[in-house]
């Protein structure tokens, strides 16, 4: 099958990145992003292309190439399914909220709509690729609703899991690591297979398109993503130790990092990490584990889990502990919301629960973020529902300029490694501050010998 229409389900940090590079990479192929969120979409369609939804280095020059000729953006969610011939579902999988799994396993119920949602328009022959993040095996439960619609319209059912690092999304997807399709084993599981292998072989050499069966590649995402926060969790644990012993994280972690068989990405001691995927995927492999009975297995990756939360822990007791046990009524800036640089992205930073905590010690917070405005920072905030929302706008505040949001502070923390803020006149935010001044580099980002002869008192991770 020669593909020349695309829908794409979900219009989110995912699907709109990469139907965009689709799109620019496959000018003859029609790519409509679809989404019941009106608002989302008029933000792609938004004439002003650095006001789309996403912020991603690159991507809305990607969009405003693409966009108008072979790639639109649309609420109208039927239209869109019956012209395709293969349809995306690129959905939230959040984690459960209620019932069995609550706080580990995935919810699948958008997915469940998308499939049932497809199997309802399709009058011929599709096939469906699971984008989205999911646990294994859910491609058979989209299979089963898919094959009991009674209209004789024969669906075939593929996983191409994403492997995107936010903030270098556009890069990963042009020159990507690889490509992983998994469908099955049949005559037509196969075809199915070549006909998307066939779109990503437009730009990606064939050496680095993989095809497996279905659930490998289903795990293979689980397993990439609690690899690598696995990888942070450990080098964030000695950096615990480091501090106790008189040793340097940043220096273990280079001299281990060396070793060949160990390499030195991931390596980088923080506040913890966040994000989308890492901690909602491992809980969905702790849910799984348990799930056959694996216990010790689900044991091991949790720990993962802990080690992350005990970090974020762990850094607002430095700040309270240093600040003489107290922080009621002292302004603390924040530098950073987004969970990395390069992204608006703030779900599950590190920054939130930071916040939540000296807020709950009473703390006035300043926040200065260069994509995160005060409504997103509120609304993550108001999520955790420790407080009410007036008391959180009360005790929060964020700022456009960063030497305004740390006027009068008691203490800097950062917790979001952007480049900009590294280049600051460090001498004019220290002259504006309360004395002592501290600095919580929550990112070893910034360098201590300049700080320190400037007269800030550092604290850093793991040294």
């Amino acid at each position: 099958m020669k593909i020349t229409k695309i829908c794409c389900i979900g219009a989110g940090y995912v699907g709109g990145p990469t139907m965009a590079v689709i799109a620019q990479k496959c000018p003859h192929i029609q790519v409509t992003v679809v989404d019941l969120n009106a608002e989302r979409i008029a933000a792609w369609n938004d004439e002003n292309f650095d006001n789309i939804p996403i912020y991603e280095p690159g991507l809305s020059a990607v969009v405003a190439e693409a966009r108008g000729r072979n790639l639109f953006f649309s609420t109208d969610v039927k239209k869109a399914i019956d012209e395709a011939q293969l349809i995306f579902i690129s959905v939230n999988t959040p984690t459960k909220t209620y019932g069995k799994g609550k706080g580990m396993a995935a919810d699948l119920k958008y997915i469940e709509l998308c499939a049932r949602q497809i199997a309802q328009v399709a009058k011929d022959n599709k096939i469906v690729v699971e984008k989205s993040t999911l646990p294994v095996r859910t491609a058979e439960a989209i299979k089963n609703i898919l094959d009991h619609t009674g209209n004789g319209v024969q669906f075939q059912i593929l996983s191409n899991p994403e492997f995107l690092a936010e903030g270098t999304a556009v890069e990963d997807l042009v020159h990507p690591d690889r490509i992983l399709i998994g469908g099955d084993t049949t005559p037509e599981g196969q075809e199915a297979i070549q006909a998307l292998v066939e779109v990503y072989a437009n730009w990606v050499p064939n050496h680095k398109i993989l095809t497996t069966n279905v659930w490998s590649s289903e795990l293979s995402k689980l397993t990439a993503n609690a690899f690598l926060a696995q990888r942070i969790s450990s080098i964030n644990a000695m950096s615990e130790l480091c501090e106790k012993t008189g040793a340097d994280v940043t220096e273990v972690a280079r001299a281990i990092g060396m070793d060949s068989r160990i390499g030195s990405k991931f390596l980088k001691s923080s506040v913890g990490f966040g994000g989308s995927c890492f901690q909602k995927d491992i809980l969905n492999l702790v849910y799984i584990a348990k799930s056959y009975g694996l216990n010790e297995v689900a044991d091991y990756w949790e720990q993962v889990i802990i080690m992350n939360d005990h970090q974020k822990r762990r850094f607002s007791v430095k700040i309270v502990q240093t600040l003489y046990n107290t922080v009621a009524a002292k302004k603390i800036a924040f530098l950073g919301w987004a969970f990395k640089k390069d992204t608006n992205d703030t779900r599950e930073s590190a920054a939130i629960y930071v916040a939540d905590d000296l807020i709950n010690e009473q703390a006035q917070i300043a926040v200065y973020d260069p994509k995160v405005a005060q409504d997103k920072i509120l609304a993550d905030l108001d999520y955790l529902a420790t407080r009410s929302k007036v008391e959180n706008a009360k005790q929060l505040q964020s700022f456009a300029n960063p030497y305004e949001a740390c006027a009068n502070a008691h203490a800097i923390a950062v917790l979001t490694e952007w480049d900009e803020f590294t280049t600051y006149d460090w001498q004019k935010i220290y002259d504006g501050m309360q004395k002592p001044a501290f600095v919580f580099d929550g990112r070893n980002l910034l360098n201590r010998t300049e700080l320190e002869a400037i007269g800030f008192v550092y604290q850093g991770i793991g040294a």
